[in-house]
């Protein structure tokens, strides 16, 4: 049934869900989620989110950690989502895991007050300092690409080891990838999972994986440390083709994929001798970052209702 539905419209209806709050809050207090959700999602607890991130560690796969959460409607909901990042972090050093993370300023209060951001990300960013770890600000809707470019900027002084995410779906990113380059930003180029119009992102896929795969040139050419999430197998032989032609060096990029997806893709390349960043997400927040998931690749939908009807029927047999 399942492919009767075009790609897009599909796409596009998990998206609009994703920003159901009153859904959300519904999909977290059913208990047969969990089993889906945590395909995607290392855990809701911290303790949970580190068992996994040993695991992925032994494995020789790198990591970063999101602590689940995003448009916070409260100061102190703000500052409670900037207190589980210092938790984390703390977490991380005293496990001897990968000293990296990633959070988004939605979460840290953008969308309530400006100057309540900026302080969450700096408290964040000077612990980062004093452990030596490294935070990724990711990228959210377009209408807070200009906010997120300038924040970063502003606090980049503070902790110099700070790096930002440029998705390929915006019409716009060649011209931020220009100025990241001259700046000598670590970026991370991914596609862009969030339901754009067509005035300011490209709405075909093709599109977006010809725009994906010139920016990735150029950063790789040109840039600084540079972060390719994708699990797309074309994308992924076009830059171990360039980085073998161009003679660039394995030290200055990596591939960056997600929790649960491709894993066989993930083990493949590290033994091949790339650098693999796994992108790890935790917390009782699931509910967005998992509806994109799902609207990202037609395969996650199929795997969600298989997963619904084996509930159903062992419900039905216990019954």
């Amino acid at each position: 049934m399942l492919r009767e539905v075009p790609e897009r419209t599909l796409r596009s209806f998990l998206l609009a869900l994703s920003g159901q709050r009153w859904l959300g809050r519904a999909a977290t207090r059913l208990e047969f989620t969990r089993p889906m959700v945590a395909r995607f999602v290392a855990g809701q607890a911290l303790d949970e989110a580190l068992e996994a991130l040993a695991a992925l560690h032994a494995a020789g796969l790198r990591t970063t950690v999101d602590v689940l959460g995003e448009s916070v409607t409260s100061v102190e909901a703000a500052a409670a989502a900037a207190e589980r990042y210092l938790r984390t972090l703390d977490a991380l050093a005293e496990r001897g895991l990968d000293r990296n993370v990633s959070l988004k300023l939605s979460q840290m209060g953008l969308e309530v007050d400006r100057t309540v951001c900026r302080d969450n990300v700096a408290r964040i960013l000077a612990r980062a300092e004093e452990l030596g770890a490294f935070v990724r600000i990711d990228m959210e809707d377009h209408t807070k690409v200009d906010a997120t470019l300038d924040l970063w900027r502003e606090l980049r002084p503070l902790h110099p080891a700070t790096g930002v995410v440029i998705q390929a779906a915006l019409r716009r990113s060649a011209a931020d990838v220009e100025r990241l380059i001259a700046e000598r930003a670590p970026v991370r180029l991914c596609k862009g999972a969030y339901r754009e119009p067509a005035s300011v992102a490209f709405t075909d896929k093709a599109d977006v994986d010809r725009n994906y795969a010139a920016l990735m040139t150029e950063l790789l050419r040109r840039g600084a440390h540079t972060a390719l999430a994708t699990h797309d197998e074309r994308l992924i032989r076009r830059a171990i083709e360039i980085v073998r032609d161009e003679r660039i060096e394995r030290e200055v990029f990596e591939f960056q994929m997600l929790y649960g997806v491709r894993r066989d893709l993930q083990e493949r390349l590290v033994a091949a001798g790339y650098g693999v960043r796994v992108y790890v997400p935790y917390g009782s927040e699931w509910y967005p970052y998992f509806m994109r998931r799902l609207a990202e690749r037609p395969a996650n939908v199929t795997f969600l209702l298989r997963s619904l009807l084996r509930e159903g029927s062992g419900s039905q047999r216990r019954g």
